[in-house]
């Protein structure tokens, strides 16, 4: 048993799994790394967690009950997560099926493309459950296949070995799969677990938005948001991607939904220096569309990250027509939506532009947002009507 201080936050009571050392006011003997363990406070039961004394996170709790923790307990939870997927997605051709705190699994992500999974394990007390987790995988899901993906940056701070291969059968190094009607690929050996599902009601908006449009999609990945425009009917998009190998996953998008190489250009080159060449040129789009890897990843990076995102939009809004669209995101956990939309009129007044916001989005369904788990809500995303001030 851990028996927790005094004066701890009302967080844990209210439902947050992570149980820091500062927090701990007794640790009885006997209890070693990978452990499940009962925590109370004074006399009171509050859950029962995976115990590892070499993380920052000394406890991560899996469920308030006082119940036993077990493969059967795992095959609970993970059709209780499939369940609630099915009630927004008719198909689960792609969806990410445990989502890690929010599906009370903490340490672990599960996507799903076509009939393949792709599995991280991001902390050891999840590791210690690896193969009764694979199996409930497969008896729920039947896949073609499993990959598994840890990170190893996680790994090293966890203490455990990470896995990077098949686990369960074998399958392609792309898997096919359609979001939105659209034909796209996920690259088990490119970022996270190969396409960043997160985005996909966001990247659908933009339908509404595009046609007829120039376009430009910046840090473009895969091209998940112009492909959305050109399905939309932009007449041109300009992808734009620091690595070269992002492009090429673009344009096996572009071929397979059949998109004629008239319709857009592939460039190689990073962003922030791009939109000033652009910005300098005096080129200009219809619609502008943004979506960084995150800026930051502690609070002592927050003001950097804000700072990066502000020249990123001030001049993502400097190439933006007058009455045109710029679609903005970030994925930075620690930049709360009301420090992104406070930026983003800041960076408004800079340029001398007004902004009328005509959407907002977080990240997808099948990333669900628990109110009671704060660093589970991450993405913001915005898509602003963009005119001049001398107009008014």
């Amino acid at each position: 048993m851990i028996h927790l201080k005094k004066n701890i936050k009302r967080r844990i009571l209210n439902g947050h799994p992570w149980i820091y050392n500062n927090e701990i006011d007794k640790i009885e003997k006997g209890i070693k790394k990978g452990d499940i363990v009962s925590i109370f406070y004074e006399k009171t039961f509050v859950g029962k967690g995976y115990y590892n004394p070499d993380s920052m996170i000394v406890v991560r709790l899996l469920t308030k009950k006082n119940e036993v923790i077990n493969k059967d307990f795992f095959k609970t939870k993970i059709l209780k997560a499939l369940n609630y997927r099915k009630i927004f997605f008719s198909s689960l051709e792609a969806a990410r099926i445990i989502f890690g705190e929010s599906d009370g699994i903490p340490g672990l992500i599960v996507d799903k493309f076509a009939n393949y999974l792709v599995i991280q394990i991001n902390t050891y007390g999840i590791n210690k459950y690896r193969n009764d987790i694979l199996e409930c995988l497969i008896e729920i899901l039947s896949p073609s296949g499993i990959y598994e993906k840890d990170d190893e940056k996680n790994a090293s701070k966890e203490g455990f070995d990470p896995v990077n291969g098949w686990v369960y059968k074998t399958g392609p190094e792309l898997i096919d799969f359609k979001i939105n009607h659209i034909n796209f690929v996920a690259e088990i050996n490119g970022q996270k677990t190969g396409f960043f599902l997160d985005q996909r009601i966001n990247a659908r908006q933009l339908i509404n938005f595009s046609e007829d449009k120039k376009v430009i999609d910046l840090f473009c990945y895969s091209g998940n948001f112009g492909l959305h425009a050109l399905k939309g009917g932009a007449k041109h998009v300009t992808f734009v991607d620091y690595s070269q190998r992002a492009l090429e996953l673009t344009e096996i998008n572009l071929k397979n939904n059949n998109i004629s190489k008239d319709r857009y250009d592939l460039i190689n080159a990073n962003a922030f220096d791009y939109l000033r060449m652009l910005d300098n040129s005096g080129t200009l789009y219809d619609l502008t569309l943004i979506d960084p890897p995150s800026l930051a990843k502690s609070r002592k990076s927050k003001i950097s990250a804000l700072n990066g995102y502000k020249e990123l939009n001030l001049r993502a809004m400097k190439i933006t027509k007058n009455e045109g669209f710029l679609c903005t995101s970030s994925c930075t956990q620690i930049i709360y939506p009301d420090d992104f939309e406070k930026m983003l009129f800041e960076a408004a007044e800079n340029t001398n532009k007004r902004l009328k916001k005509i959407y907002t989005g977080i990240q997808s369904y099948d990333h669900p947002v628990d109110t009671s788990i704060f660093e589970t809500n991450y993405l913001k995303n915005f898509i602003f009507f963009v005119e001049n001030n001398f107009n008014y």
